[in-house]
């Protein structure tokens, strides 16, 4: 009898020290998670930050595209006002931020002087450098939502993670068809 007594002990104590174990791996998971959205939201505040010197640029050159610059403005303000949305329902206005922002550098091709400002080429520059990092931090975060959403859903840790609450994450994806799409050259 204490035979079966010790090994239902042992078997306790395996089953609460793999409880504890799960558990563990969510926090961590769940804290790298939160970290990595923060490396999308220094991104993405830093074009915030970057567009208004972009408009105030282009505004000097090219006064005739006002539609454009306010277009460039209000998606900015969208933007902003959400900033401490949810990856999912950010997504959309930060979307349109970035179309918006291609339709003023695409238009501002066309005015000679302006390409050749400096303060827009560093501007251009900065802006294309934070799109980058925009990309890799997106990736970053995505894959680790991948792996922490995996093992939400995986037996046996999605009991676990049933019993503490933890839930899957939205992933933060390119929504508009023009951005994912390959460059043509």
């Amino acid at each position: 009898m204490t035979a079966v007594i010790v090994v239902a002990m042992v078997l306790v104590l395996v089953l609460l020290l793999s409880l504890v174990v799960m558990y563990n791996r969510f926090v961590r998971q769940r804290t790298l998670v939160d970290e990595s959205w923060g490396g999308i939201d220094v991104e993405l505040t830093r074009r915030h930050d970057l567009i208004p010197r972009l408009v105030e640029t282009v505004r000097g050159y090219a006064a005739h595209e006002q539609a454009v610059l306010q277009q460039l403005v209000t998606a900015r303000e969208a933007a902003a006002a959400h900033a401490r949305d949810q990856p999912a329902r950010r997504q959309g206005y930060e979307d349109s931020l970035g179309g918006a922002l291609a339709s003023v550098l695409v238009r501002a091709e066309a005015y000679p002087d302006l390409k050749a400002n400096q303060g827009f080429l560093q501007l251009q520059h900065e802006l294309t450098n934070t799109e980058d990092r925009i990309a890799a931090a997106r990736r970053f975060y995505n894959g680790n939502v991948r792996a922490y959403n995996t093992r939400v859903r995986t037996f046996p840790s999605n009991v676990v993670a049933g019993v503490f609450g933890f839930e899957a994450r939205d992933f933060f994806e390119l929504l508009d068809p023009v951005a994912r799409a390959v460059p043509r050259f």
